[in-house]
This record gives C-alpha cells, structure tokens and sequence, in this order.
C-alpha cells in the first residue's frame, strides 16, 4: 500500500461502520410478544425513523404511532408518522411532536404494547418543558450547554431536571406493557444518558445535584429555574424491558474486521473515550508516532480505532466541530508524518451543528496548508476547524445517515 491508499481504504472503514450501527435486522429475536390490544410505537432521536422503518419491517401485526426525528433525518414508513423537528436546539415542531407522543402513551391500555425507540438526539427533539419552564428558557440554556464543553452525561442531567417526559417521565405516564430499543450515542451505552432517559431510569438512588453542574459549567440560569427543578420530582423506577441495539462498539467491530479483510492490523483504544477534542488529538497523535518509531502498540500497518464523544470549549467564533477540531490537533501534532492519514467523523453525519460528518487527513495535508497560506494554528486557536478542512478539500460530507453511535475515529498507519 502508499499514501493514495489511504482515503480509500479510511472510507471503506467507515462504511463498515456506519452499516453495523444502522438498525435494520437488530430487531431480531428482540421482538415482544403481541398483545391483545393496540400496538403503539413511539420514540424520538436522529436514528429514530430509521428505527421505525426497521421494526415496522420486523413487526407482523398492526401497529400505530409516531416519532420524532431531526430535520433531513425521516425515512419512509408505512404505518408510524414520522415529524421532523429541530436539533440541538429544541423548536416548537419537536415541542407539539413531544406533546403527542406523551398523550399516546397516556392513551394506552393494560393490554396494550408500548414500544419506545430512542437514539441520540432524543434530548432535544422530546421538548416539553418541565410546569413553570418555557421553551425559550430552555432554547437559551441549552445553548448555554453546548457552548460549557460539558460532557453529555452532564448535559443530560441538567435536560431531564428542566422536562416534562425525561428521566423516565415517560414511563411513569404509560399503564401498558412498554419495551424501549435504543441505539447509543454515549460513552458507557447506559439507556437511562441516551436521550436523557424518558422511558428508563438509573438504578442508583443517588440523586444528581443538577444546581451543581449549571454552576461547574459558568451556566446563567434564572433564579426560578431552581424552583423548577426542586419541583420536577422524577420517578425513581419504572416498569419495562430495555433492549440497546446498536452501539460505538458495534461499529468499531465492524471495522476492525474489514481492517482485517484488507489485511490491515486493528488496534481499537475505546468505544467511550471522551476529553476535550485538540487534548485526545495530541494524545493519539503520540500512539501514532509510537507505530511508526518502534512498532508499539502495534505493529504497521495498522489502524488505530477509537469512538466515544469528545467535547469543544469554544474559546474562538468558528465554525468548529468536535470531530474536525481532534483531528486538526492530531495533524498539526503529527506534522506531516510520513505514512499517516486519519479520519474522524460523527456516525448521524453532521459534525457539530454543521452540514459535515467531519473530515481527513494524510501526509501532504500540513505541508499543503503551508503552501496554500492556510493558517492551521490560527484556525485551532479559534474553534475554526471546519474552515481550514474547507479550505484544503478535505471534509467528509456523508449526509444524514439515519444512525447515531457518536463519534468514529480512524488513524491509519502504513
């Protein structure tokens, strides 16, 4: 293999990867029994209408129900409505779709089925503020949220203390049978983090100090928000089967199996790494030298595969990217290194809030930064990762890919 090999076979990882963590055939030998009423289907995140289109294709008894997905994330469904709605930032579309499926739930009998789908993204698109909390108010402290570089277990604590429907919410509302399939979008797989929890709840009785982490993160809540959450008394259990379907891991498997088919070493670091993006990118960067100087953690050629969810202090105005931001401190850090390309993307296909998955890397790209009189410190410097990749010709552009299992990186030596 020579470095032209390297966006060709980092794609073909990729697409490996992004396969295994869809959800059509994962509901296999998952199904519940069918009951004697009604068969109900709800749920909400990026992955969700996929998740519908795949169970209806599973499921051979009739059904009915709605989910809720993110802008440009629907697919074809023959019997499940699917709303599109707003993402990170909640919208009245995903406030009046959240509002429905509470009351679909609370419809449901005893001898009814009530299945939740649930991915990433969940958090934003089930939007009903807890009593005395306006939508507005949570618009500005989520973007508050996204903008601290606090972790998305944090950032999900904070979400289910400010609604109406997580943190098992939902389950509390529903008198049927109720199953949840999930696909994981955070470090660790817990179904009670994925989409803040609205149909499952943590086993730990240890309560969440939720003041705390708005104050750990610089988060300028109005006073009454305290009131608010003291008041929003969350279940402590619910009844129901959970069922986690696709995760990091299982893309990664994936992965490293067509590594191994293209006759390629894997070396997988993690399914739930998380720091900030630019600190993980030196650190890999030190593995990848590793590789090349003496043959350890692995010998060449391999590829170096990790997932999990970094997060970006935004200190600068760009137009950043968790993933396009690790992955210009791992090129800057590697400097050229001969025999290295990298890619790293988000699995839902948009990086951040922009309209790429992320972006790559290989041996020319620092040296023809220098030559174009792109400034790659610069752009680090202020969250403007997005713009140099831009500039070089060299971001992931994959489109919505209706999964979500966070974030996939591979750093492929040869």
């Amino acid at each position: 293999m020579d470095n032209s090999d390297g966006r060709v076979i980092l794609d073909a990882l990729l697409q490996a990867a992004l396969d295994a963590a869809r959800p059509a055939g994962r509901f296999a030998g998952r199904l519940p029994d069918p009951p004697s009423g009604r068969t109900i289907v709800v749920g909400a995140g990026k992955a969700a209408a996929s998740m519908a289109q795949a169970f209806e294709a599973e499921w051979p008894h009739s059904l009915e129900g709605l989910v809720v997905a993110r802008y440009g994330h629907a697919a074809k469904t023959r019997s499940i409505e699917v709303v599109e709605a707003s993402h990170p930032m909640p919208d009245a579309a995903g406030l009046r779709a959240a509002q429905r499926i509470l009351e679909l739930v609370r419809s449901a009998r005893p001898n009814d089925l009530v299945v939740a789908l649930i991915s990433g993204g969940a958090s934003s698109l089930l939007s009903v503020p807890a009593p005395g909390l306006t939508l507005d108010e949570k618009r500005v402290l989520t973007s508050q949220l996204l903008r601290s570089g606090a972790p998305i277990s944090a950032m999900n604590e904070v979400r289910k203390a400010l609604s109406a429907i997580k943190g098992g919410r939902l389950a509390a509302a529903c008198r049927a049978k109720l199953v949840t399939y999930v696909i994981s979008d955070v470090p660790g797989d817990d179904p009670t983090i994925v989409g803040s929890g609205p149909t499952v709840v943590a086993k730990s009785s240890r309560l969440v100090d939720v003041r705390a982490i708005l104050d750990r993160y610089g988060i300028n809540a109005p006073a009454h928000v305290a009131k608010v959450i003291a008041a929003n008394v969350a279940p402590t259990s619910v009844d129901g089967e959970t069922h986690v379907i696709a995760t990091a891991k299982t893309a990664l498997d994936a992965a490293a199996l067509a590594a191994r088919r293209l006759g390629i070493e894997p070396l997988i670091l993690g399914d739930a790494i998380e720091g900030e993006a630019r600190e993980v990118g030196v650190v890999m960067a030190g593995i990848a030298r590793s590789v090349l100087s003496c043959g350890t953690p692995a010998k060449r050629p391999c590829v170096i595969l990790s997932g999990g969810e970094t997060t970006v202090t935004m200190r600068g105005q760009g137009r950043g990217g968790r993933n396009t931001e690790f992955l210009l401190s791992l090129a800057m850090s590697l400097d050229g290194a001969e025999g290295v390309s990298a890619i790293a993307v988000d699995t839902d296909g948009i990086d951040g809030s922009e309209d790429n998955a992320g972006a790559w890397f290989d041996p020319t790209f620092v040296s023809s930064a220098g030559d174009s009189e792109v400034d790659l410190a610069a752009h680090l410097a202020r969250n403007d990762a997005y713009e140099a990749f831009a500039k070089m010709n060299r971001l992931v552009m994959t489109g919505p890919t209706l999964t979500n299992v966070n974030d996939f990186r591979a750093i492929l030596v040869q």
